[in-house]
């Protein structure tokens, strides 16, 4: 018996690539575009765990990979990297009339404002827990108890899906039930709530 389910966002409900952001970007750094990436993760990190704020991270960003654009380029391109996935979003929209639904996911302040205004699905969350806020970053059990405190929900009554191993592991130390979601197989999941909760 399920009482709420929590979905994580980037390839789950939204599929991603950086490579994108790297591409439109390639031809105005000082860097090779192989380094890029590398080179903006650990500043990307501790901008998903609120140890900076949005300002720092995008003059940081530019410093780091010697952008030579205009800031809003940068921002643009930073954004520009999700695409739908349609089958999931059809499946929520089902799902909202039936179950409170939630959203955990390690994410910025600038994706989660471009993504709510550009794709209507996430009108139909209730709430979310998200890294940038709350301090702390999927596998780290931090988030999960904090997870479980905001949204008030019980775990062993709650299903998780998140594409990440690590992520559905320590999910279920704490006693969700959990689906570990690949957007190129959504039927898998329509199949696991049809047969496991008469979801249909």
């Amino acid at each position: 018996m399920l009482s709420a389910i929590i979905f994580d966002i980037g390839n789950v409900l939204l599929p991603f690539d950086f490579g994108t952001a790297i591409r439109r970007v390639a031809d105005q750094v000082r860097v090779q575009p192989s380094e890029i990436f590398n080179r903006l993760l650990p500043l990307k990190d501790h901008y998903e765990t609120g140890k900076i704020p949005r300002a720092e991270f995008v003059s940081g960003a530019i410093k780091l990979i010697g952008f030579e654009g205009e800031e809003k380029e940068f921002v643009d391109a930073w954004l520009d990297i999700f695409t739908p996935n349609e089958p999931l979003h059809n499946l929520v929209g089902k799902l909202a009339d039936r179950y409170p639904l939630y959203l955990l996911s390690n994410t910025s302040d600038l994706h989660m404002d471009f993504i709510v205004e550009n794709y209507p699905v996430f009108s139909l969350f209730r709430d979310g827990v998200y890294s940038h806020i709350a301090g702390c970053m999927k596998p780290d059990p931090a988030i999960y108890q904090h997870t479980i405190e905001k949204l008030g929900v019980a775990p062993e009554k709650t299903l998780f899906i998140d594409d990440l191993e690590p992520n559905i592991t320590a999910a279920r130390e704490f006693g969700f039930q959990t689906f570990h979601y690949d957007h190129t197989r959504h039927e898998d999941l329509e199949h696991e709530l049809r047969e496991k909760y008469g979801i249909s």
